[in-house]
Parts: C-alpha cells; structure tokens; sequence
C-alpha cells in the first residue's frame, strides 16, 4: 500500500455513495484525507490545489494546466439520469427564462449546449440562489441537480432529462464528473484506488439496505442500476471530448 496521504473531495450526492462505499471500507482509506461537498465546491478545491484528489464535474477540466483522469469509474449515464432535469410549469418551447443550478457547471454548460444544438431554444438564462426551486412558475423554467431534483416530477408538469436529451441528440452516454488529480501519484496508488471503487460497485445490492430511500417510492436499485452508468468505457470519452470541444469553445468566446 502507498504512505503518502492525499487529501481527496468528493461529490456529496447519492450517486457518490457506491464509490464513497468502496473506499471507506478499503485499506486504502488509511491514506486518504476525505472530504465531502457540492460539485462546484469540488471543482474550487481542485483548481486552487486544495485536493489532491476530487470527483470533479468535467466541465472544470478546461481550467486546468495539467490533470489526469486516473479511475475507470464515474459519474455517468447512458440516457436517462433522472437527477439532472430541467422542470417548468410550461413546455420548453414556452420557457422564456431558466435558472441554472449553481451546484454544478457541467450540468449548466451542458443545457446550454441542448438548448443551442438540440432544442434551438432560445432562452434567458437566470443565476440560481438557495430557494430558486419555489421561484420556478409560469414561464420561468429551472435546470434541478442532484438529490434535490427527486420528487420535483410530481411537482411539475413538464420535465426534460438531459441525460435522455443528450443521448438523442449525440447517440452517446455523457459523463458528469470523473476521478481527477493535479498530482502525480504511482501507478500501485492509482491500481488500489480503481480497486476501492469496484469494490463499492460489487456491493450495491448490500449498499441499498444501509441508504435510507430519500423518498418512499425512489427506488435505489433502479437509480443505481438503470440511470447511473459508472463505468468510463470508450463510449464516455468519446461524449467527454465531445462535451469538451463545447466547453473550451464557450470559455475562447467569453475570453
């Protein structure tokens, strides 16, 4: 095992927790300094040199001097994800207005690459605060992320997946964030961590009676299984420099 601790920050949503499981109950945890915070938070810490480590969303991965992506496990979906929605009280069509869930930019960046490519909706896009989800009505659409979006279906009328809209458009998965490092570490460290994660994954079915259901008729083995794909196979890097190309030609038009 390796002697050096790395500090590590991961996402805090319920898709984390097969991962977050692995590691915890690895070996490897002894030489990890963990710690837990929203997307963006993440991707703060990693840009600054406060992790070492971090599940960063991948829209941050342009900001970056240098990093290396050094797991074969992420979060990703191939088609629906159920928990990256954009909910309106109207049809898209109909929206003039969206909030953009400042939790995550690669959600953000990514229902704007929708909008632009695949609905060809044109839209005034507003910046979220706490609370912006009750500010959600008539014409004035919302982009939800993560474990705050369950339930939000019964809530709305209309509900647009991006994970869905995204594999129509593109006939690829998407990858929302994935393993990064700024640092370099030893490829024994880097073969012990991606062996953590498998582990977490073998375990979902144990997993799903230790996570309390964040609403009774949520089902966990279904979210697990058919919305998250965690495996960042040849398919998600190919969306991933597709996603990508978009980001970096939006930051050279912003200067």
């Amino acid at each position: 095992m390796v002697s050096q601790t790395h500090r590590l920050v991961a996402v805090s949503y319920l898709n984390t927790k097969p991962l977050l499981y692995g590691l915890l109950r690895n070996p490897i945890s002894d030489h990890l300094q963990m710690d837990l915070a929203i997307p963006s938070e993440c991707a703060r810490r990693l840009v600054a040199g406060e992790a070492d480590i971090a599940l960063v969303p991948v829209a941050v991965l342009p900001e970056l001097p240098h990093y290396e992506i050094i797991s074969d496990y992420c979060i990703g979906t191939d088609g629906a994800v159920a928990t990256v929605c954009i909910y309106g009280d109207v049809p898209l069509e109909e929206m003039t207005h969206l909030y953009l869930d400042h939790h995550s930019r690669t959600s953000v960046m990514l229902a704007r690459l929708l909008l632009a490519e695949y609905w060809r909706h044109d839209i005034t896009f507003l910046e979220a605060r706490d609370g912006y989800i009750n500010h959600i009505n008539g014409p004035i659409g919302g982009l939800v992320i993560g474990d705050r979006s369950i339930g939000l279906e019964k809530r709305f009328a209309h509900v647009y997946d991006l994970g869905s809209a995204w594999k129509a458009h593109t006939g690829l998965p998407f990858v929302f964030a994935a393993w990064v490092t700024t640092r370099t570490l030893s490829s024994k460290f880097v073969a012990d961590f991606n062996a953590a994660l498998r582990e977490g994954l073998d375990h979902l079915p144990q997993l799903q009676y230790l996570l309390p259901s964040p609403s009774p008729d949520f089902s966990l083995e279904h979210y697990f299984t058919h919305h998250i794909d965690y495996d960042l196979d040849d398919g998600k890097r190919r969306a991933l420099d597709r996603f990508l190309s978009f980001v970096e030609a939006e930051m050279a038009v912003k200067g």
